[in-house]
């Protein structure tokens, strides 16, 4: 999805410009704490604002100096082609300065913005400046099917070479003939950038654009081996001469979402996929060439393929290429004149389960924030969502309690089912004592047995890893988690206490550096307790101990004790517990305390010094 842009003001001097921009994008405000009193929402530092939204894949557009922007966003740096928007605005509205991301909407923000506030886009890209079009950012319908020439033939038309345009005649477009042209049929004018404006597949070493003039339309049987529809699709594209860029998106019925078949052939040929009901697909039954009355009685429509192509197509499609079959699938394309520039149906469902750390956003991945600013939707415990801030902002929230873990995974992928791209927010790691495991238990259920409905179970679901609790306690402390070690939940809620005490006792025959979660609560009193004299049989009583709450956050306080003097009620639900095994250390070095476990490198025992994935 395009994720709005951010409107940032640094200073009240810049707060009117901010507010026309805000209003007229529909965006909130954001000003700094205590300088813009009118904002919707605050920053405290502007550098570390700006830089967290552009990690986060948002547009920035700051009412402040480009030198302040450019400052947050340099180490980030790395692939203009990667890279969102970076607008600069001077505080009276009157420049409108696109600093990174020309290509990628920058330069089309500043306009619309300089529209806004009548003021004026300073559009420093070369092609824009001289020629009035980027030749890698073509408009809507277009793909450049020869990336890696573009940049080489700007710059000769901008040496003063000329432009000759290939291909077939009805595909040509007015955005082409702005550039200086060579005069018709003359093959000897120098430094001639060939540009082929063509359905087929590039010509070698030709700058090719193809216009989006086709869409695809499949269907399989169920789990149909992707190589066949894979083989059946490419067929019919050769025999039309038409290359995957000429394509808009895959288009098929909404139950074949999950269809591994589906999902490779779109990521094969890198296009969005896109969805009907059986409805929506039986709505243009009247035009199909091939309809069948045993597919209607299967999954409610006469025709998948046909009928997913002219949807997709739209009003303008004809079949150009009706059904074709195999044993287990079948594919159709239909062709519009000019371009389809809009994408028709649905996209797939998306649940992100993702993790974001003890609540430091600095500790929160790149990854995780891109995909929580995709989401249109946020679900999980209030707390946890606060803690997002400004990546929050403007989203739909869907705020649980605790204890209503199942409740809140169900939701969250029901309204993935629906299209949605959702996000269940966690702290930590998603997958560590969080909600990634019930997720995919739901999914792993049937119906019957209290598991999701069917559309929900054919969603994408994408898991991304976050700095869990026992991370963040270990690198407070130093390194205690330098040798063998294992997390225990004290929780009995939904583990037997049976259960957790045979663990216990297995941990600590093991001599395993411990990581204990939700170690106490109101009503749970005995089992941390009951832990630490387990381990007092098989270590020594001056054992390291850490005690870490509110890890990331402004309350954040480390406590070290020893295993024997460890006692309850200074420890609660937001403490992570460290007890050491019997060679971790705490030693005074330097700035403190640090409790870390040695490897054995000071033994080198046969000279083996091997170390697994995660060592050095």
């Amino acid at each position: 999805m395009a994720l709005n842009p951010i409107v940032m003001a640094v200073s009240g001097s810049g707060e009117a410009v901010a507010r026309r921009l805000a209003d007229g994008l529909g965006v909130p405000l954001f000003g700094r704490v205590g300088r813009v009193p009118g904002a919707d929402e605050t920053f405290a530092d502007a550098l570390d604002f700006a830089r967290a939204m552009f990690a986060a894949g948002r547009p920035v557009i700051g009412i402040c100096a480009s030198g302040i922007l450019i400052r947050a966003v340099a180490p980030l740096l790395a692939d203009k082609r990667g890279e969102p928007p970076v607008v600069s605005v001077s505080d009276d509205g009157g420049f409108v300065v696109p600093l990174l991301g020309g290509h990628r909407g920058a330069n089309r923000l500043a306009r619309q913005l300089a529209e806004l506030l009548q003021g004026r886009a300073a559009v420093t890209t070369a092609g824009e400046v001289a020629l009035g079009l980027s030749l890698d950012e073509p408009p809507p319908g277009w793909l450049l099917g020869t990336p890696e020439l573009a940049r080489d033939a700007m710059a000769r038309l901008l040496a003063g070479g000329l432009a000759r345009i290939d291909g077939d005649e009805a595909a040509k477009a007015d955005w082409l003939q702005a550039l200086p042209l060579a005069a018709p049929g003359d093959e000897g004018v120098r430094d001639v950038v060939a540009i082929e404006a063509t359905t087929m597949p590039p010509a070698t070493g030709v700058l090719t654009f193809h216009p989006q003039r086709f869409a695809l339309g499949v269907g399989c049987s169920r789990n149909c081996p992707p190589e066949e529809l894979d083989r059946l699709v490419m067929e019919m594209l050769a025999d039309g001469e038409t290359a995957p860029g000429a394509i808009r998106a895959l288009y098929t019925l909404d139950v074949k979402a999950d269809e591994p078949a589906v999902i490779a052939l779109a990521a094969k040929l890198g296009l969005p996929l896109r969805l009907f009901t059986a409805a929506e697909l039986e709505a243009v039954a009247d035009r199909l060439e091939t309809p069948s009355d045993v597919v209607f009685a299967e999954v409610g429509c006469h025709g998948v393929s046909e009928g997913a192509a002219l949807c997709g197509a739209g009003p303008r499609g004809v079949l150009g290429w009706p059904k074709r079959k195999s044993a287990n699938a079948t594919c159709a394309m239909a062709v519009v004149p000019g371009v389809i520039e809009g994408l028709a149906g649905r996209r797939r469902g998306r649940l992100s389960v993702v993790g974001i750390g003890p609540g430091q956003a600095a500790w929160r991945t790149p990854e995780v924030s891109q995909l929580v600013s995709e989401a249109e939707e946020l679900v999980g415990y209030g707390l946890y969502l606060d803690l997002l801030g400004p990546l929050a902002s403007g989203k739909t929230r869907s705020d649980f309690p605790l204890g209503g873990e199942e409740a809140r995974c169900r939701y969250a992928l029901e309204r993935a089912g629906e299209g949605r791209d959702v996000a269940l927010v966690c702290s930590g790691d998603a997958g560590i004592y969080a909600m990634g495991a019930l997720v995919f238990e739901l999914l792993d259920r049937d119906q019957a047995s209290g598991g999701v409905s069917a559309s929900a179970r054919r969603v994408e679901v994408v898991c991304s890893p976050g700095v869990s609790a026992l991370q963040a306690a270990a690198a407070r402390a130093g390194a205690p988690l330098g040798h063998d070690f294992c997390a225990i939940s004290l929780s009995d809620l939904l583990t037997p206490r049976a259960d957790i005490l045979r663990r216990l006792q297995a941990a600590a025959e093991g001599d395993f550096v411990i990581a204990f979660y939700n170690p106490v609560s109101r009503t749970r009193r005995t089992l941390l307790a009951e832990a630490r004299d387990i381990l007092l049989r098989h270590r020594p009583a001056e054992t390291p101990v850490l005690l870490a709450s509110n890890l990331g956050r402004a309350d954040e306080a480390l406590r070290y004790r020893r295993l024997e003097d460890l006692q309850v009620d200074e420890v609660d639900m937001l403490t992570v517990v460290l007890v050491g095994s019997s060679n971790s250390r705490l030693a005074a070095l330097g700035e403190g305390p640090r409790m870390y476990t040695p490897r054995g490198y000071a033994r080198r025992i046969d000279g083996d010094l091997s170390t697994g994935p995660d060592g050095d």
